[in-house]
């Protein structure tokens, strides 16, 4: 996808109405972060804590690929390293988190995580129809695509994981998804640092 994006006229944000989308799709998360949390407290689930991260994060993101529109180049992409190192320390503590857990191991209540992953699906399902034709475009616009879109997996995943919590009476599964959403934020710090380094590169 880099490689189409350079041959082609790259998209940076300079439109109202994806500004106004980043506004619907911050407060889409920031709302999300505080209802996941407090699930993710109460159901004792890695997975929903971690999906609840996300959503924190991806305010954060948001906020800041709103700030960067319009600035220069290497402000752009100055900022895009920066999201993608949230992302990189994020995937991180989850994954410090879960070993910590694989230790003291809990079984989460099923039906939480169940009933919020299907809200968080359905927010981030959401946050990806409004920025769906925004998903090419510089490092700073397309890490906020990268972003909604695992965040929409993530939530797949923790269904998945509650369902299989509540026939196996076990917390295997929750830590199997929080650590698969551990390596998704690696993954996407990586991604979005490979292009950030090479538009940083041909704005030099």
């Amino acid at each position: 996808m880099a490689d189409c994006c350079a041959s082609n006229p790259v998209f940076s944000g300079m439109d109202p109405l994806y500004k106004r989308a980043l506004k619907w799709v911050i407060a889409i998360n920031a709302i999300m972060f505080v209802v996941e949390m407090g699930a993710g407290v109460s159901a004792d689930s890695q997975a929903l804590q971690a999906d609840a991260l996300d959503f924190l994060a991806d305010s954060v993101a948001y906020g800041m690929a709103l700030w960067a529109i319009g600035r220069a180049a290497k402000t752009r992409v100055m900022v895009a390293m920066y999201k993608a190192l949230s992302l990189l320390i994020m995937g991180l503590w989850v994954f410090a988190s879960t070993l910590y857990q694989f230790f003291v191991i809990g079984v989460p209540e099923a039906q939480i995580m169940g009933l919020v992953g299907l809200l968080a699906l359905a927010a981030n399902l959401l946050s990806v129809l409004i920025l769906a034709k925004y998903r090419d475009g510089d490092a700073n616009v397309r890490s906020v695509w990268l972003c909604s879109r695992n965040d929409a997996i993530g939530n797949l995943g923790v269904i998945v994981a509650s369902g299989v919590v509540w026939w196996l009476n076990s917390a295997w599964p929750d830590l199997v998804v929080a650590l698969f959403m551990s390596g998704l934020f690696v993954w996407s710090a990586k991604s979005i640092s490979v292009q950030a380094w090479r538009e940083w590169r041909a704005a030099k």
